[in-house]
């Protein structure tokens, strides 16, 4: 008799689910039911006796993905998913090392480190070793030690090539030994402990080998080496490995993630056929004909063709914004027109390759009074690097503020530990005075003293060096001589900061141009009465603490593309479609780094079930600049006949910004960098944001020049090849 849950799969699927006792790799397009797939082989194996519950090993990459699989296993199938080991890499390899801890090297009841408390121990270990944390930052030691770890490489294995590498390998030696003597692993030690466990141990491999004679393992394109490694000593030699993924959607290079692992599983576990599932049970036919026809450039893949019984559907929206400002306008306009339709807001999605879009958006969401929540982060107002630049902020136009002076007394850390803010606040309390006035009297002596009296000359100095300039400007200086940029350039996910930071300086230039033009509410006090900055402090409170869409909520969703993998959406925004943005800049010096964007484009397309928007502005400002843009290469790569471009007809005076900030001076990045467009004040006929070609890089546009004469030189967007600086003496560009 076949089971009830056999019903309803399509060829494909079925081939999957009841394939025989052998390795399998199965090439799961996306929305073509993937989980399913995987839920139901396990269910399958179970019903036909082939395992018991307790001999299936499935490994996932979240705690909410193995959760979903034992709820749909078990309204399959009347069992008890307690005890079945099903979970992620790092939660199996923690319970195998529990059940070992004497073969492993640990006690039993080790820790688990956080990146927290990662940190902290390293920090321990440099000024144990007197290492200078300005030379040798400590998350820079951080994140070696972890990409030794997830190359299963311990301290001893690892080649130098220079002093700092070597005082590094130094630094993993003893991070190892400190550990040891304390008894707690990180996040890369449980899974390379484990590999180590196995790989030394022959009869603990013959007893998991003997256990788990099928193991399933979820998103496949995204193991590393060294889970692939851990998998097969798992699997020895007559074991059979389920494997699913889509190397289309492998878009986490950067953190390991190879698709090499899936030639290797062909060859390493003799797999003669891949079966693809290629039926979509999501989108409409337009949208997964532009998915096949953009992922179709990419040279490095298995191949496969998503397709729908489904209609084919609406035509993707195209909107070519003048500016970012007026694609979020666009945004706004088009969600009220969906509501009106009866799609719910959390039903849509708007998606951004940078998280320093989102401020933009933002904006005019809260602007329109539409409510919406981050996907996978915080609110721009509430991500950390901006709570801390506006803590500094605040300290600068109130000297008062207590909580402000907390957040960033010791941050980035000045040397003044929680023992020195205790005898502080002390002293303030004594005396009935704010935190400001007991650190202008400070009576402590030593190091602490000298930190704090250094503390209190940098903020007068901010307050002496901010009067007068405009509030871009003085913001764009506090931010760089508080330490924030120097701090956030030492971090692995520092860019992202940085890039937030360089968008709290264009949120200034936005807020003073719309002040300048509008009229105080009415009882309200007049704002003219009010100061810039601390009219621009309550504007950043107000964005922050407003509009919280609550749990449950109906709201817009705002995330990044990375974020979106693994959801979907009945309408979705792909916005900053643009050369440099999305494809990222980062990311075109090599054919691979472009390959893995565009992986990225084809998660974003095949989020939308019915209604997809392309979105693109011809400038924007990014990092504290204005970006003159050329349309995103992808745009040539999806077939004409799928796209529709469509006009915005809303007056431009509505839209809050239609060119580079008016504040007065010259707009500059936080790295000092003059956006100012001088080509317009030369007499020659280039002008920036004009459209150029060039007989060897092609099309683009002119977005920076510098010098004049015969050494003048233009910068130029182009379309295939990025940004590049040309001498006009001899690089012979044509207006396009």
């Amino acid at each position: 008799m076949t089971p009830a849950f056999l019903s309803g799969l399509n060829e494909h699927q079925l081939e999957a689910v009841t394939l025989p006792h052998q390795s399998a790799l199965i090439l799961a397009g996306a929305g073509s039911g993937k989980t399913r797939v995987l839920t139901t082989r396990m269910a399958w194996l179970i019903q036909t006796g082939q395992v018991s519950p307790m001999s299936v090993l499935a490994v996932t990459f979240t705690n909410k993905a193995a959760k979903e699989m034992l709820t749909r296993l078990t309204a399959m199938l009347p069992i008890n998913t307690r005890g079945m080991w099903v979970g992620t890499f790092h939660g199996l390899c923690n319970r195998m090392l529990r059940a070992h801890y004497r073969e492993a090297g640990l006690p039993q009841l080790f820790q688990i480190l956080d990146t927290q408390d990662q940190l902290a121990v390293v920090k321990r270990l440099l000024k144990g070793m007197n290492l200078d944390e300005e030379r040798y930052p400590p998350r820079q030691a951080q994140w070696f030690i972890a990409a030794q770890k997830e190359e299963g490489k311990r301290a001893d294995k690892v080649e130098p090539y220079d002093d700092f590498s070597r005082r590094m390998v130094e630094v993993y030696a003893e991070y190892d030994r400190q550990c040891q003597r304390e008894g707690v692993v990180d996040f890369a030690e449980l899974l390379l402990r484990s590999y180590e466990l196995l790989a030394r141990n022959q009869s603990l491999r013959d007893h998991y080998a003997g256990r788990f004679r099928h193991i399933l393992v979820d998103e496949f394109q995204d193991t590393n080496r060294l889970q692939y490694r851990w998998l097969q000593l798992l699997a020895g030699q007559n074991n059979a490995i389920f494997a699913v993924g889509d190397d289309d959607q492998s878009i986490y290079g950067w953190r390991g993630a190879t698709t090499a692992n899936m030639q290797d599983l062909q060859r390493d576990f003799h797999i003669e056929r891949v079966i693809k599932l290629e039926q979509n049970y999501r989108s409409h036919g337009n949208i997964l004909d532009a998915a096949n026809a953009l992922i179709g450039h990419n040279r490095k893949r298995l191949g496969k063709n998503l397709w729908t019984e489904d209609a084919k559907g609406e035509p993707l929206r195209v909107f070519e914004a003048a500016t970012d400002y007026e694609e979020s306008a666009y945004i706004v306009e088009e969600v009220r027109n969906l509501r009106a339709s009866g799609e719910r807001l959390a039903d849509i999605a708007v998606l951004y390759r940078s998280n320093a879009q989102s401020r933009v958006i933002e904006h005019a969401l809260f602007t329109a009074s539409m409510p919406y929540r981050v996907y996978g982060g915080l609110r721009f107002f509430e991500r950390q690097e901006i709570k801390h630049a506006l803590a500094y902020l605040r300290l600068v136009a109130n000297q008062d503020d207590d909580g402000a002076l907390l957040r960033v007394i010791n941050f980035p850390t000045r040397g003044i530990g929680a023992r020195s803010l205790e005898q502080l606040q002390g002293m303030a309390r004594e005396s009935g005075t704010t935190l400001w006035a007991a650190a202008c009297a400070n009576t402590l002596s030593g190091k602490a003293a000298a930190s704090i009296a250094a503390f209190v000359k940098l903020i007068e100095a901010m307050r002496g060096a901010t009067a007068g300039l405009p509030l871009p400007e003085a913001i764009a200086h506090v931010v760089e001589h508080g330490g924030l940029i120097a701090h956030y350039r030492n971090e692995k996910e520092g860019a992202d900061r940085l890039e937030n930071l360089d968008e709290l300086v264009n949120a200034a230039a936005m807020f003073v141009e719309e002040r300048a033009t509008q009229m105080p509410a009415e009882g309200a006090p007049p704002e003219e009465e009010m100061d810039e900055l601390t009219a621009f402090l309550a504007h950043a409170a107000l964005e922050a603490g407003e509009h919280q869409a609550e749990a449950g909520a109906d709201a817009l969703q705002l995330m990044t593309v990375h974020s979106a993998k693994g959801l979907e959406f009945h309408a979705v925004f792909i916005t900053g479609l643009e050369e440099g943005l999305f494809p990222h800049e980062n990311s075109m010096a090599e054919a691979e780094g472009v390959e893995e964007e565009r992986r990225l484009m084809y998660v974003a397309l095949t989020r939308a079930r019915r209604r997809l928007y392309l979105l693109l502005a011809q400038s924007r400002m990014l990092h504290g600049q204005t970006r003159y843009n050329v349309p995103s290469r992808f745009f040539r790569e999806l077939p004409e006949a799928l796209l529709q471009r469509v006009n915005h007809t809303r007056p431009a005076s509505s839209y809050a910004r239609q060119g580079s900030p008016s504040y007065g001076a010259p707009a500059r990045s936080l790295s000092g960098q003059s956006t100012a467009p001088s080509l317009q004040s030369r007499d020659f006929p280039w002008r920036i944001g004009q459209a150029v070609t060039h007989a060897k890089f092609g099309a683009g546009v002119i977005v920076n020049a510098e010098g004049g004469g015969d050494d003048a030189r233009v910068q130029v967007n182009f379309r295939d090849s990025g940004l590049k600086w040309l001498a006009l003496t001899y690089a012979k560009l044509e207006a396009a």
